[in-house]
């Protein structure tokens, strides 16, 4: 019992990042937790934690030890929830990895639901647009959008998103709406600059094409797009969760709809484990019963 103890003081104090944190989670008082943490290293007979009045700050040892105990903590909390009448209510700190944009819209609002449903545990929101190494980074879940390269990490499809061409009315009464791709050329398309071009489907073949397009107006960053487009300043190809609540209040119109591209695929992605964490499983649920609903993309 007291090695069980010594193992939650240190992981409740890693994940909260102070004595009295963890301590009123604990239920105790920080001398208590600060015993516990002594204890432990002494027992291990390394040092876990370097601390400071300011800051506690893991070691070497700290970090990989920490990793093995939450692992056995959540695989006690599945074990007792398997054969409990009540369940277990999901625990300890989870670190989730997202595309920036789509992060902040989507994914953010759904950790605030997540926490008030378990308010038990700790979450860590990485909004980044680069490819996080899930494994080396610490993180438990990544939200990513489209085709999924490495084969080494399990996924789960969460629901599916859908690319358009999109403008205000007001460009389209001054500019006419293009009936095919090959009109494109004749408009200003808000262009992310290097970019491939954009992908539509023949309505009869079903083939796939890359149009290449130009115009005015180029901009690095997707969300610079969207206002432009708002503004009137030229077709932009826009994903549904970003434009849907234009589309339905009418600032911004869809064209070329017959030529949309298939969805892409929305998935979390995860490492491979032989139990997933109770606090992982339950956030990828919630995500999967959102997103897998259309009128939620309409809304928001």
């Amino acid at each position: 019992m007291d090695s069980f103890k010594q193992i939650s003081a240190f992981v409740s104090t890693a994940t909260r990042g102070s004595l009295s944190a963890a301590a009123r989670a604990e239920g105790v008082t920080p001398a208590i937790v600060g015993r516990r943490l002594d204890a432990l290293e002494a027992r291990l007979g390394v040092k876990l934690m370097l601390r400071t009045t300011r800051k506690l700050t893991l070691t070497f040892e700290g970090a990989a030890f920490l990793e093995d105990c939450q692992r056995i903590l959540n695989d006690m909390a599945n074990a007792e929830a398997a054969v409990s009448l009540g369940g277990v209510r999901a625990s300890g700190h989870l670190r989730v990895s997202a595309p920036a944009g789509f992060g902040r819209r989507h994914v953010a609002p759904q950790v605030g639901t997540y926490m008030r449903a378990n308010p038990e545990v700790t979450v860590n929101l990485d909004l980044s647009d680069r490819i996080v190494d899930l494994i080396n980074e610490g993180i438990d879940c990544a939200v990513r959008i489209g085709d999924l390269a490495d084969s080494s990490l399990v996924s789960v499809r969460l629901g599916e998103m859908r690319r358009m061409v999109v403008a205000s009315p007001a460009y389209l009464v001054a500019h006419g709406v293009p009936k095919v791709p090959a009109d494109l050329a004749r408009h200003d398309c808000l262009s992310l600059g290097q970019q491939r071009g954009w992908l539509f489907r023949h309505p009869e073949s079903g083939a796939i094409d890359t149009w290449k397009v130009s115009g005015r107006f180029e901009c690095n960053d997707g969300a610079v797009l969207h206002e432009w487009a708002l503004a009137g300043r030229g077709l932009a190809w826009r994903s549904l969760w970003e434009v849907g609540q234009h589309l339905k209040e009418g600032t911004l119109v869809s064209v070329l709809d017959a030529w949309q591209a298939p969805p892409m695929g929305i998935y979390a992605v995860f490492p491979q484990r032989r139990h997933l964490p109770l606090r992982v499983r339950l956030f990828i649920d919630l995500l999967k019963e959102t997103y897998g609903r259309p009128e939620y993309w309409e809304l928001t």
